[in-house]
């Protein structure tokens, strides 16, 4: 069983990033029947999706968040020593996309940086990965950089998925405290015998030219990974509660990845959580995969009150079948941050010679 009490350590700051480009779900141009639309978009809940354009990427709206958040923070790029990117929409498949966002954040070469291949569930764990690496010694401060593109791996002729999913970038600072109480829980879980639920099953080296089309955009069971997600994440909730000495009235908010306002609704009423304290940010943010914790976060959170300690937990499930959950303490000191991307393009970090 993996759980984990990691301490002395808090997030100093969280920093999100859409696309500009908003897509209303309900326009007509996008050629869906106009009464199917409106069902997707009753059940699902999302209204509007934030795009990017095809010269942007996953770490271009990280880089932007990244950017604002150490400025902001007023952390110095030599001061970082460990850069994580989550995605599983990398630039390229090799160099790491990390290696580019170090560079372009102009950290030293002294810099840890790996790039992590999570979707749904990549929050937690990469929070995870990031305080373990405080812990074990070595490091001062960390980056977790988290950023997908869905748009750019849907069918645009795949209403089930093309309505549902956004692009999102976020970065995430943590630091050593020694604060006493400092630090969270973790809980991860795998079910890879799930994998087929969510799948994007060519371009890569198991089948680099598939010959069916299809087999180029994301494959989703939808019955599947709603029963994946009801059987799997209300034992999260109550495991992790369990494993951090708390309950129900103990967490200042319960923050879930935004897969479909239908499922969360549902998870709500079966773990007990009460409206006020489970921010959705779907309606006009669309599912962006594993940063949408972090968007629901920065868009719909506000940081501590002085002298006041927040708890948070953060749920992250769905593709690999992969989930998982951090029981987090938010300060007074916290910094959240969101940019809606204007300008986004010209400030593209150009990798191509």
């Amino acid at each position: 069983m993996s759980q984990s009490n990691i301490g002395g350590f808090r997030i100093a700051g969280i920093s999100t990033c859409l696309p500009p480009m908003v897509v209303d779900n309900l326009d007509p141009a996008l050629g869906f029947p106009p009464e199917d639309v409106r069902k997707v978009v009753a059940m699902a809940g999302v209204r509007e999706r934030r795009v990017v354009d095809p010269s942007i990427t996953s770490a271009d709206l990280c880089h932007r968040a990244a950017t604002r958040l150490m400025e902001r923070l007023g952390w110095a790029p030599e001061s970082v020593s460990a850069l994580i990117f989550v995605t599983q929409t990398p630039d390229h498949f090799l160099p790491s996309t990390s290696c580019l966002l170090q560079q372009r954040l102009g950290l030293p070469d002294t810099c840890a940086a790996f790039d992590v291949g999570l979707g749904c569930s990549g929050y937690p764990y990469g929070l995870y990965i990031a305080a373990a690496m405080l812990r074990a010694g070595g490091h001062q401060r960390v980056l977790m950089l988290h950023g997908e593109t869905p748009s750019r791996f849907v069918s645009p002729e795949d209403q089930a998925t093309v309505l549902l999913f956004s692009d999102a970038g976020s970065a995430t600072a943590l630091e050593l405290d020694d604060t006493p109480g400092a630090g969270g829980q973790f809980v991860l879980h795998t079910d890879g015998s799930g994998a087929n639920g969510l799948i994007l099953r060519g371009g890569a080296f198991r089948d680099r030219e598939p010959a069916n089309p299809r087999h180029h955009f994301l494959e989703m069971d939808g019955a599947a990974i709603f029963n994946f997600t009801i059987k799997r994440v209300p034992p999260l909730i109550a495991e992790t509660l369990a494993f951090a000495g708390k309950t129900v009235a103990d967490v200042d908010a319960f923050v879930f990845h935004q897969s479909n306002r239908f499922i969360m609704k549902h998870l709500m009423k079966k773990s007990g959580l009460p409206d006020d304290r489970v921010p959705m940010s779907i309606e006009d943010s669309g599912n962006c995969g594993g940063p949408s914790v972090a968007v629901a976060m920065t868009r719909r959170l506000t940081p501590p009150a002085p002298g006041q300690r927040l708890h948070w937990m953060l749920l992250g499930y769905g593709v690999g079948l992969s989930w998982g959950s951090a029981m987090i303490q938010i300060d007074d000191r916290a910094v959240l941050l969101h940019d809606d991307g204007e300008g986004l393009s010209l400030n593209r970090g150009a990798t191509d010679e």
